[in-house]
């Protein structure tokens, strides 16, 4: 196991944002050396969410229909959503969220597309970043601890790429807490 302490994330790559009418989309792009259906498993089932994503489930994710609470970590809230598309193991929507996964010679190239207000779309990107790290880790079989919420926030690591992704994105941003 790779301990907080240890975990360096590698530069801010693999992301862009579009505007499309009011809305903001944050895409992030990461490749995974995994077959789709188990990256599907590690989106759609709550016990490996847990793990790694800035969110809790209180259910599945990966039947059209179902409805599930979201807790974002560090809000305490839960946010109900449902799922809209389940195409196991290649798309998945619920929320302002889309998963497309495209297997190839037995890796997946994982695309996130998250609607999100353009204040924060550098902090996402940061923050998608360090659990796509946890995430590959998770299903490495070399795991790092979830790192999310405002625990990622204060990490240097986050704080690195939250400057980086924003001069990418050519957008202002503040600090944690500042």
């Amino acid at each position: 196991m790779i301990t907080r302490g240890e975990y360096k994330p590698g530069p801010a790559s693999g992301a862009q944002v579009r505007k499309g009418g009011d809305k903001w989309s944050l895409i992030l792009v990461r490749e995974l050396h995994h077959e789709p259906e188990k990256v599907w498993q590690a989106l759609t089932d709550p016990v490996h969410l847990r793990e790694w994503a800035p969110f809790d489930a209180d259910g599945n994710l990966g039947t059209v229909g179902a409805t599930v609470n979201l807790t974002w970590v560090g809000t305490g809230r839960p946010l109900v959503t449902t799922v809209t598309r389940a195409e196991a193991p290649e798309l998945l929507e619920y929320g302002d969220i889309r998963w497309e996964l495209e297997g190839f010679g037995g890796r997946t190239r994982l695309t996130l597309w998250h609607n999100i207000d353009r204040r924060f779309i550098s902090w996402g990107a940061a923050g998608w970043h360090i659990c796509f790290d946890v995430l590959d880790g998770l299903l490495s079989g070399t795991p790092i601890p979830r790192m999310v919420g405002p625990e990622a926030m204060k990490s240097g690591g986050w704080q690195r790429l939250n400057e980086e992704y924003a001069k990418q994105f050519a957008v202002e941003t503040s600090r944690f807490g500042g």
